[in-house]
């Protein structure tokens, strides 16, 4: 297979040429192993190891290599010795209480976000649209079941929230509308499913791939797929696009999208440049065209909430894994508190 059908363009093939060591040959990471990676090469698929030296120097989970990944490998050694610096990587907060990242996938084109009637939330999109923006690729709502309801109406309550994002309902159980997803699906590019557990991204990749792989069915209790994707990989498809497969995701927990949150809210961040005051906090202050627009009916004043939850969540992140701004927020907490005691004791005096 031709590196350029795994989508090696030529910005990768000349950031691999600056490694400048003719024994190297260029991979895409395709499946990853405990301690091991499934990669493609133009020779074929080979499974390496990551050489000591690489983990070692890798600060995080971001400076190792993840599905869609570009690397070098050493073919005599069956090792990775370098990562090509990435486009992007879709990545989201751990599951845990420790501060730590989980890359989902890098050098994606198109994110999928696969949901369904029962499960279409559309504060859980927003929070998809500011990771997949921010990881570099572009978001795609796809409305899958769209034979057990009302699709368009469902369609038409994002309003706002999809604006600029294409939204569109088929039925991966029955076919129907699947061949709109062909022009996302141009050879070469990278496609990546995401979304809830049980709303038919298996059984849509299933679609994709003309069933050549498993899924299960939906449980009746709790209508909740027994999914079957565990682990992400690479699936080239018969036209010739690749398509990253994931597990189910119930929540999204932001990690760095300041970007994404500005993409996401463009709506917002347009009208609070109209506001009279340039550090407007939106909290009543005269001459506030985000006010006024949710006075008037043109905002969802969800959409502010929203907004500013994921900002809060964005700054909780930043502080916990900047030192400096951990002391800051330390010496802020100290200094209200310290305000505190002194008001309440002040106010004891006045009795």
């Amino acid at each position: 297979m031709k590196l350029s059908e795994l989508g090696f363009d030529p910005k990768f093939s000349e950031e691999f040429a600056r490694l400048g060591d003719a024994a190297l040959e260029p991979a895409r990471v395709a499946i990853e192993h405990r301690g091991a990676y499934e990669v493609w090469t133009a020779s074929g698929p080979r499974t390496v190891t990551l050489r000591g030296r690489l983990a070692h120097e890798a600060v995080d989970r971001l400076a190792l290599p993840v599905v869609g990944d570009w690397v070098a490998i050493d073919p005599s050694g069956a090792a990775i010795v370098a990562l090509l610096p990435r486009r992007g990587c879709l990545a989201r907060q751990a599951s845990g209480t420790r501060a730590e990242v989980q890359p989902i996938a890098a050098n994606l084109d198109t994110v999928m976000v696969v949901t369904a009637p029962g499960d279409l939330n559309p504060r859980r999109l927003e929070r998809y649209f500011a990771a997949i923006w921010d990881g570099g690729a572009a978001p795609v709502v796809v409305l899958n079941k769209a034979d057990t309801a009302d699709a368009d109406a469902l369609l038409a309550t994002l309003g706002p929230l999809a604006a600029g994002v294409p939204a569109l309902a088929l039925s991966a159980l029955t076919g129907v509308g699947v061949s709109a997803l062909a022009r996302w699906l141009a050879p070469g590019k990278t496609v990546a499913l995401v979304g809830s557990s049980g709303v038919g991204k298996t059984t849509l990749l299933n679609r994709l791939t003309e069933g050549a792989r498993a899924t299960s069915a939906v449980r009746e209790h709790d209508q909740r797929g027994r999914h079957t994707t565990t682990r992400r990989e690479l699936v080239i498809l018969a036209g010739g696009a690749i398509l990253v497969d994931t597990p189910g995701m119930r929540e999204l927990a932001t990690w760095a999208a300041d970007d994404g949150v500005a993409d996401t809210f463009a709506d917002v961040t347009a009208l609070a440049a109209s506001c009279r005051f340039r550090d407007c906090g939106h909290d009543g202050e005269p001459g506030c065209a985000i006010a006024e627009a949710i006075s008037s009916g043109d905002l969802d004043p969800a959409r502010l909430h929203s907004m500013r939850k994921l900002e809060r969540e964005l700054a909780f992140q930043a502080r916990r894994h900047d030192p400096v701004a951990q002391a800051a927020q330390r010496k802020l907490w100290k200094a209200r508190t310290k305000s505190l005691r002194m008001r309440d004791r002040d106010g004891k005096r006045d009795e």
